[in-house]
Formats: structure tokens, C-alpha cells, sequence
């Protein structure tokens, strides 16, 4: 579905060139849901207008749904939709009448446009807004509808960028729900960028990580888990000084990794979970510290990211 060498796109910026992506190679299989995750600023974006056609990569070259991204960008958009995080529909439009509407963009006659609208709306728990202004939709209904609109004329490969950002927990597992459904009934191949790991971790046959313009990480959320080695410890202090000097009395512990601080918490890896925290708690107790809370966890991705990249994914 996706194959990418080399993909560059370099910016002039004040007489100067910046790398916003640097020769990333990538690949993304018939029929995956592939998450696609980096911090503000790792390239992640760019990289998402590149494959979709919006922004036309400086070097290297890529295959979208089989055609070339650099040479055929009007069968490459044929083939694929895309969801944006701002959305697509008008608040004031009646639902049907903006379905037909974006289907007659792709050629698509006005029956087969029903006929289809009508049958994805029902596939999403959305068979009774027909005749609703898009504007009385809930949230996650509308994100549901944009989700209609990228899919009206049948592609092959579906990007989403954030599909449920803004959304009530409730909501998001909701949608979580379709989105796996499509890729089952249909064959959807799904492409999806996400703030949130639990997203990632749930949706994604496999995930790829992208830090400073640079593919850093590849695999399935099991594998990117078994980086990270032994058990996670988070500190709640009670001030940022105190997680400072917590981080330092956690960093000599035997094993330990470098602690990462987060205004008043503090993450880092021991080697033993269960064995390590006495030890903690009575060196923290020494210096007069006093945590807020202590947790210990298996690794889970926000670890596995904040490992590989040094900060959290929302940064």
C-alpha cells in the first residue's frame, strides 16, 4: 500500500535549509492499521501531507496504492481518502446532501452516492442522520461523518490525522470500534497519526515512530514494549525540587536508567520492580522526601517513547 525510500522534504527558512524530514524509509502492508506516532515538531505531520499528496517531497520517492507519489499525485489521490483533524463537513449542510456532494468530486452519480453514503453511515451507527444538519451531530457522530467522507468513494488506503482528538473516553473507544470494523468487513488499509498511546496500543497492527525528522523505531506495540527493559517506576513529589533531588536518589539505584522528570513526577526503569522500591522509599525517607504517590508497571509504549525519544509524546 505505502513504500517509501529516501522520503525527504527540506524547508528555506531566513536563507537556511531545514531537514523537517530526513530520508525516511517506510512500509505500510495491504490491509494494516499502522499508528503513526512523534512529538510536536518530529516531522510527522509533513510526513503525512507528503504521502497524501499535500506537499511535495524534496527527495526520494514513494508508491501510494501503486502509483508514484512524485509522478502520478492524481492517481494516488484516487486511490486514497483522508480525514483531517479540522474536519470537512459544514455545520449548516444537511448530512446527505453534503455526502452526495463530495462523492460528485470523484465522478461518483448520485444514486451510487446514496446508496454508498447510506450503506457506511448504517456500517457506523450513523443510519438515522440523513436528514440531519451536520452542525446537530455529537462529536464523535461528526468525526464518524468525516470518516464517511473520506471512505464515499471506495479507496484502498484511508489516512487519518487524530480521529479522535477532542472526543469523551467514551467516544474514542467508540470510534475505535469502526475503525477496526472497516479494516475487517472492508479490507481498509488505515494509516492514522495519535496523540494518545492507549490508541495507538489498541488500533495499530504495528507502529512507527518518528523523532527529528528520522524513522527512530518500527514493530508491533509487543515489540516496541520488549525494548524496554525491566519494570517502570513513577514518582508523584510534591514540588519540582523534591522530584529533582528524588530523580538523583532513584538514578543510584542498581540497574536503574537515567530518570526522566516531568515537572512533579519522575519515571525511570529498574531491573526489579518489587526489590527496588524499599530500597527507594527508605533512601527518599533518608533525605526527607516524601512521595505523593508511587507506582510500579510493566513497560507500556509512553515508556517505550519517552525512552526513545527523550520526551512524552505530547511535547
Amino acid at each position: 500500500m505505502i513504500e517509501a525510500k529516501g522520503l525527504k522534504r527540506t524547508y528555506k527558512a531566513r536563507g537556511k535549509s531545514i531537514e523537517a524530514v530526513r530520508g525516511i524509509d517506510l512500509r505500510v502492508n495491504k490491509g494494516e492499521i499502522v499508528g503513526f506516532l512523534g512529538p510536536n515538531g518530529a516531522g510527522k505531520t509533513t510526513t503525512l501531507k507528503m504521502l497524501c499528496t499535500l506537499l511535495e517531497p524534496t527527495g526520494g520517492s514513494a508508491t501510494v496504492a501503486g502509483s508514484d507519489l512524485r509522478t502520478d499525485s492524481v492517481g494516488v489521490r484516487r486511490k486514497i481518502g483522508y480525514v483531517s483533524q479540522a474536519g470537512s463537513t459544514s455545520p449548516e449542510a444537511v448530512v446527505g446532501e453534503e455526502i452526495v456532494t463530495h462523492a460528485r468530486f470523484y465522478g461518483i452519480d448520485k444514486a451510487t452516492a446514496i446508496r454508498r453514503g447510506q450503506e457506511l453511515l448504517a456500517a457506523l451507527d450513523l443510519g438515522d442522520v440523513w436528514k440531519r444538519p451536520c452542525g446537530s451531530l455529537s462529536g464523535g457522530q461528526r468525526r464518524r461523518l468525516d470518516i464517511v467522507m473520506g471512505l464515499i468513494h471506495e479507496p484502498e488506503l484511508v489516512f487519518l490525522d487524530e480521529p479522535t482528538t477532542g472526543l469523551d473516553p467514551q467516544s474514542r473507544a467508540n470510534l475505535w470500534t469502526h475503525i477496526r470494523s472497516l479494516r475487517d468487513r472492508l479490507g481498509t488499509t488505515v494509516f492514522l497519526t495519535t496523540h494518545y498511546m492507549d490508541e495507538a496500543d489498541s488500533l495499530s497492527d504495528r507502529i512507527l515512530i518518528i523523532d527529528a525528522g528520522t524513522i527512530v523505531a518500527e514493530g508491533t506495540p509487543a515489540e516496541l514494549k520488549k525494548r524496554v527493559s525491566g519494570d517502570a517506576v513513577t514518582l508523584t513529589m510534591r514540588t519540582e525540587g523534591d522530584a529533582a533531588r528524588a530523580a538523583q536518589i532513584a538514578g543510584a539505584l542498581e540497574g536503574a536508567d537515567t530518570p526522566q522528570i516531568e515537572a512533579h513526577v519522575v519515571r525511570l526503569h529498574v531491573p526489579d520492580g518489587g526489590r527496588a522500591l524499599p530500597a527507594l522509599l527508605a533512601a527518599l525517607t533518608r533525605d526527607g522526601i516524601d512521595a505523593i504517590g508511587v507506582d510500579v508497571n510493566r513497560p507500556t509504549l509512553d515508556d517505550v517513547f519517552l525512552t526513545l525519544t527523550g520526551r512524552s509524546l505530547r511535547d
